[in-house]
């Protein structure tokens, strides 16, 4: 069987245009060799850097498939370092203000013009992963031929723009009507978009609750065949706003395994009922972890915590996610990993596979 040793000195021979090896300049990051499959990231110095690198990932992934004893290799790019910034004199901000106050709704939760299906993606507590599934889901869906839109309302630590490599600024030729944006065959906003990247939200409740109005009703989404919300983490303002104001077709709830987090996704699920948004599914996310070197499976945050807790409420369990390097990697590569065709890819792939067969996407 191949090695890493041998991967490696396939690596050596292939010589960058401007000089070296993918070796030498130290651009291999999380190489695993495991019964005839290779998978390892490329990481350029900068995302300027990446661009131009596409033909250097194919041919890396030519050379490797070459070793003998090599069935399969899966090579992703990225890039270390923030994104490029949007030249400052290239698009100019909107001409409209962001986060003022609601305006008032007449009647019961109203449907988003053009959008068939609207899916919340929510957490009790943060960090356990809802805006990484989030965009993969989008991305994978968009794979399945479906018509998606993406929008961060996580007003307070917007991340889509980042994970979704996206920095410029939306248009808005009237100053009333926001452009959206296109990414990896997805239609996407954030509030990240239309402020400063080091600038923070210091906003009350009312003016959150003003933005996520302004960006489900002011935004041209076009036609959609589903619109997927990540949320922020907990049970607040942003939460009590899109369920009551908007026709949300269901919601999908993202829990690691641990104890901790399934208190809090339990009050994430009880605040979805109390709001009558039903429960399309849980997540479990980080349910484990396998060694890059040795294979071993180690359950870091527990396992399985969160289908029992799926069965116990009558929900269904949507399936586990491992805690992956290449996801972290893609993700700050503003690349999601199911954009490729990785194991993580196809996991993906088959998540969004079961929505659209449930007719929930």
């Amino acid at each position: 069987m191949a090695t890493k040793d041998d991967v490696t000195k396939a690596l050596e021979t292939l010589t960058l245009p401007d000089g070296g090896n993918l070796v030498s300049r130290d651009m291999i990051r999380a190489l695993v060799v495991n019964d005839g499959v290779v998978r390892f990231v490329i990481e350029a110095p900068d995302p300027e850097t990446a661009a131009k690198m596409e033909g250097v990932r194919r041919a890396a992934e030519a050379v490797v498939g070459k070793v003998a004893g090599v069935g399969q290799v899966s090579v992703a790019l990225t890039a270390h370092g923030p994104a490029p910034k949007a030249p400052a004199t290239s698009a100019p901000p909107p001409s409209l203000k962001i986060g003022g106050h609601p305006k008032p709704q007449q009647g019961g939760p109203a449907p988003v013009s053009g959008v068939d299906r609207i899916l919340a993606i929510g957490s009790g507590k943060g960090g356990v992963g809802k805006s990484t599934v989030s965009s993969n889901l989008a991305v994978a869906l968009a794979k399945q031929g479906r018509k998606v839109g993406l929008l961060d309302a996580d007003i307070y630590g917007p991340s889509q723009p980042r994970m979704m490599g996206v920095s410029k600024r939306p248009a808005s030729p009237d100053g009333k009507k926001i452009i959206p944006l296109q990414a990896h065959g997805v239609t996407m906003m954030s509030i990240g978009l239309m402020l400063e990247p080091e600038k923070a939200v210091v906003w009350r409740g009312p003016m959150l609750m003003g933005a996520l109005q302004q960006m489900l009703g002011q935004v041209e989404w076009g036609k959609l065949d589903v619109l997927i919300v990540d949320l922020p983490p907990g049970t607040g303002d942003v939460q009590l706003t899109l369920c009551q104001r908007t026709a949300v077709t269901g919601a999908i709830v993202v829990s690691t395994p641990q104890d901790v987090a399934l208190l809090d996704a339990r009050k994430a699920l009880d605040m979805f009922n109390t709001l009558k948004t039903p429960v399309l599914g849980l997540i479990e996310n980080m349910s484990t972890y396998v060694c890059p070197e040795c294979g071993h499976e180690a359950h870091l945050f527990g396992h399985g915590g969160v289908e029992v807790e799926a069965k116990r409420i009558g929900a269904p369990f949507l399936g586990s996610l491992p805690l992956d390097l290449d996801t972290r990697l893609a993700g700050d590569g503003g690349t999601p990993i199911a954009a490729g065709d990785s194991p993580m890819a196809q996991a993906y792939g088959q998540l969004a596979k079961r929505l659209v067969d449930g007719g929930m996407a």
